[in-house]
């Protein structure tokens, strides 16, 4: 579970990258159906996975601020992805730059089991 897990943790983030090129130099593209339908379905994979590794760990059972911290951070990471595929210019870059932050944030929390709170 926990292959399937990373494999799409990095199909999540390589999607969002191609989808924010896209927007910025060939906003056209992005209005193909594949485009939009496909990104949705590598998150609800990750998210699904990322679950079952939080009930097959038992994880729930000790301390679990951390996987509240992550919990946070996706929910900022989703709307700054949201504003970033939304805006245009600079306000775009600083929403991408801080969905990245927040997704690198996720991944180190994830390493270290340790939260922000």
């Amino acid at each position: 579970m926990k292959h399937l897990h990373l494999l799409f943790v990095v199909l999540t983030i390589s999607s969002f990258v191609i989808r924010i090129l896209l927007a910025e130099f060939k906003p056209a593209m992005l209005q193909k159906k594949a485009l939009k339908i496909l990104p949705h379905i590598i998150d609800t994979i990750l998210l699904l996975s990322g679950l079952a590794l939080v009930f097959q760990g038992n994880w729930l059972d000790g301390e679990f601020g951390w996987i509240i911290s992550k919990i946070g951070l996706l929910v900022a990471y989703v709307g700054l992805g949201a504003a970033a595929m939304r805006s245009s210019g600079l306000k775009r870059w600083i929403a991408f730059f801080g969905a990245i932050a927040a997704f690198v944030t996720i991944g180190m929390i994830a390493v270290t089991k340790h939260g922000l709170i």
